[in-house]
């Protein structure tokens, strides 16, 4: 096995901008998916699977999130080749006690899978007014944000807490050595006739492991404050995280970010899937993802009236005078909303390394993308 294929984030980061160069260049998203569809095809994937899975990439992508877009296919491919991601599984309910749901993946398709569970966990709280959804044994799930505006389009509000099964990546608070997952938190709320849906979706390290690759691919630094080096020293080098030994990302907000991130392992690990990110859950090259959600109806939530308090609150909220150069104040997933009606008329800027490895893992399958990324 190569050392790319050990390591899911030495595989992520191994491309090189070779005749694309350093620069970004824009990609029309609707010939992005197509790219993505081809690839996921000629890798296994079904016709549907390939759809959800490519559609839910590029979706990243558009709303800014390049850490979680179509890169990670440099992932996502060595991994079904020694049998780590398994394309073609669906959701499977393993177990079920009043709100209490348990999903399995077979390792398949995390957005397949999650998308798939959160169906069901949606399908309980219309019926009862809550589900707890457990789901467990499914590779990365992507942009976990996907789920809870899934749930917010549906009319419900979702809670959902995820742990990371890989190689540690983050330091605990005052520690020099990476522990944990990035572990992230999604909340999300439906939209009011007033307000937009809040879709809350982050880390809870300081950055995602996928914008170090993304710095890299782009020949970037990292903010101080972010990384430090395998000896425990403070660093901007994104290459760090894909060395060995690696660097360790900080947490998010010192200790606040590391007890949510440990919560993150207790509830989604070791809670709901038996799964903690431990060494001896550890499979290297493999990435898990488990998730603990909490699905439920606000209108029988205790408050009827839930939809004008949240207005008011919201109304408050915006009404606050703006810091030097900013704008406006706004809420949780406008910022994404934005970037995405920007991306999807000037199309996905995507850096030189990512365009390789397009290009390579498509060759490498018989494909040809020059009149998609061209």
């Amino acid at each position: 096995m190569t050392e790319t294929q050990r390591d899911p984030f030495a595989a992520a980061a191994s491309f090189n901008a070779g005749v694309y160069g350093t620069g970004l260049r824009p990609v029309r998203a609707d010939r992005l998916a197509e790219a993505v569809r081809r690839l996921l095809r000629a890798a296994g994937s079904e016709a549907g699977e390939a759809a959800v899975v490519a559609d839910h990439l590029v979706e990243a992508n558009l709303r800014g999130h390049d850490s979680h877009g179509v890169g990670m296919l440099a992932m996502y491919m060595p991994a079904i080749a020694v049998g780590l991601l398994r394309p073609n599984q669906h959701a499977t309910v393993i177990g079920q006690s009043g709100p209490f749901l348990a999903v399995g993946g077979g390792s398949g398709y995390g957005q397949v899978i999650a998308r798939e569970a959160m169906d069901l966990a949606i399908g309980q709280a219309r019926l009862d007014g809550l589900a707890v959804l457990s789901l467990r044994d499914s590779h990365h799930i992507g942009r976990v944000g996907s789920y809870g505006e899934q749930c917010s389009e549906a009319g419900l509000v979702a809670l959902a807490f995820v742990n990371v099964v890989t190689r540690p990546a983050v330091a605990p608070h005052d520690g020099t050595r990476p522990r944990l997952g990035t572990n992230p938190i999604c909340i999300t709320v439906p939209a009011t006739q007033s307000t937009p849906a809040l879709i809350l979706d982050f880390a809870t390290s300081a950055v995602a492991v996928g914008k170090c690759r993304v710095a890299m691919g782009k020949g970037q630094e990292m903010a101080p404050g972010l990384l430090l080096d395998p000896q425990g020293e403070p660093t901007r080098d994104p290459g760090v995280m894909f060395q060995d030994p690696s660097g360790a990302l900080l947490p998010l907000g010192g200790h606040k970010g590391f007890g949510l991130a440990l919560m993150c392992d207790v509830l989604a690990g070791a809670l709901a899937s038996a799964m903690p990110g431990t060494p001896s859950h550890q499979n290297s090259g493999r990435v898990m993802n488990n998730m603990f959600a909490i699905v439920f109806d606000p209108a029988r939530g205790g408050n009827a009236q839930w939809a004008a308090d949240l207005d008011d609150l919201v109304a408050y909220v915006r009404d606050t005078p703006t810091a030097p150069g900013a704008a406006a104040i706004q809420m949780p997933g406008e910022p994404e909303t934005l970037t995405r009606r920007q991306r999807l008329a000037d199309g996905i800027p995507l850096d030189g390394a990512t365009l390789a490895m397009l290009d390579s893992l498509g060759r490498e399958r018989g494909l040809e993308f020059g009149d998609l990324l061209g």
